[in-house]
């Protein structure tokens, strides 16, 4: 039992609804039915009664409902007594990091900054764009990374600085006619059929999809999402290609059947800035910013 788990069982039960659930928590159903699952088992009980719609709670789940509850509370009043510690050796930063900016350097910075200060807490969330932006604005995070096309940037109140700067690859599936070619363009896949990497989750003409027009055309997306995992798999089953920052594909090791090329031109890059509010109260996030300048 975790506190993910928790929080989604306690979602499900006042939402009725499994699909709710899933855009409350910015995640798919499958991963909400899965830890409900996992939950159930290791507490030998069903908490769902799953036959009914709306779904309704067992005997057993109206009695957990309340535990669950009274646990999360005490697990949030731990973080923000964490989080109020402000002496230059402890504290809490809470962090939001687009999908996908987990398979860069990112965690090599944390570990870092760790060892150099043992007592601070992370706390991690990955997020679309939006919600995380949402969240950095309510207070609910310190510090976000995310694409330097991101509308947040333009909020007054924000401060951003540009972190990490990565070169972009399309992804073929092994079989396609590119898998030779040592480096592509921007105009060579202009027939192409796009799988597109939205990191907000929605498709809207950024300076990404722009670049496709200065090339000439307008590109032909299939299917647009920000899962990177899902959009691999869709390479690899040879659904279409798709263009991804450096970073990502550099750490695709366990998938079969795609191939990486490296995408050539004029500003052919992606950056990742850090967003923070200029009246920041948490002495942590300063440190912290400083560790990432030194990396």
């Amino acid at each position: 039992m975790n506190r993910t788990q928790l929080e989604y069982f306690v979602s499900v039960a006042e939402l009725k609804n499994f699909t709710k659930a899933a855009q409350k928590h910015f995640v798919s159903q499958t991963a909400i039915t899965q830890q409900i699952q996992n939950l159930e088992e290791s507490l030998h009980t069903r908490l769902f009664d799953r036959r009914k719609r709306p779904v309704k709670l067992t005997e057993a789940g109206e009695v957990f409902l309340n535990e669950a509850k009274a646990i999360l509370e005490r697990m949030n009043g731990a973080v923000v007594k964490l989080a109020n510690v402000s002496t230059s050796e402890s504290g809490t930063i809470r962090l939001g990091y687009t999908n996908g900016y987990e398979n860069s350097r990112l965690s090599r910075v944390l570990r870092e900054y760790r060892r150099s200060h043992p007592n601070v807490f992370f706390i991690c969330k990955s997020m679309d764009c939006g919600a995380m932006a949402q969240a950095l604005l309510n207070e609910e995070l310190d510090i976000i990374f995310t694409w330097d096309r991101d509308d947040i940037i333009k909020r007054s109140g924000l401060v951003w600085r540009t972190v990490e700067e990565s070169t972009l690859d399309v992804v073929v599936y092994n079989t396609h006619p590119f898998v030779n070619r040592t480096r592509l363009t921007r105009k060579d896949l202009r027939e192409e059929k796009l799988i597109y990497l939205a990191p907000s989750g929605e498709l809207y003409e950024d300076g990404y999809y722009q670049k496709y027009k200065d090339a000439g055309y307008e590109p032909q997306v299939i299917h647009y999402s920000d899962d990177i995992n899902s959009i691999l798999m869709m390479v690899s089953a040879e659904e279409g290609i798709t263009v991804m920052p450096t970073y990502i594909t550099n750490k695709i090791t366990r998938l079969d059947g795609v191939e990486c090329i490296p995408l050539v031109g004029a500003n052919e890059n992606a950056a990742i800035v850090a967003v923070w509010k200029e009246d920041c109260r948490n002495p942590r996030v300063r440190d912290f910013l400083e560790g990432i300048r030194g990396n």
